[in-house]
């Protein structure tokens, strides 16, 4: 199934294209999902989309302590890090590859760096 996934909180893909200027936030359908669990869900059910929009605080906790996050597995909410992180190790483990598209619209400057980071290093070590 050909589709493309937005994770985010609160905001919709329109809210987005007022801080980016992305027309693909306008103009492209997205399913929407809220937190690491129905990000999972999303995939699992639904395979690797063809774009992904990240946000990294998908909580109220997070907001609060933003320049101090811990990424272990065992965090009890997790961020759009998580998701990053799970869909990149999903797709390693299935021998598939990342969505050929994946945005960080996060206002969490050090949370979209974080993510960016991730998809910096399987580009280095997968890429081809």
């Amino acid at each position: 199934m050909k589709y493309n996934l937005f994770l985010d909180d609160f905001r919709m893909p329109e809210d987005v294209f007022f801080y980016t200027a992305l027309a693909l936030y306008n103009k492209t359908e997205w399913i929407i999902v809220r937190n690491y669990n129905e990000f999972v869900k999303c995939v699992e059910e639904n395979g690797i989309p063809e774009i992904v929009s990240f946000d990294h605080d998908l909580a109220d906790v997070h907001y609060q302590q933003q320049s101090n996050i811990q990424y272990h597995d065992d965090t009890e909410e997790k961020t759009g890090y998580h998701c990053a992180k799970w869909m990149i190790n999903y797709c390693l483990d299935h021998n598939i590859p990342i969505p050929r598209m994946n945005l960080i619209h996060s206002m969490n400057t050090i949370g979209a760096q974080n993510i960016q980071s991730l998809f910096d290093t399987y580009n280095k070590l997968y890429s081809k």
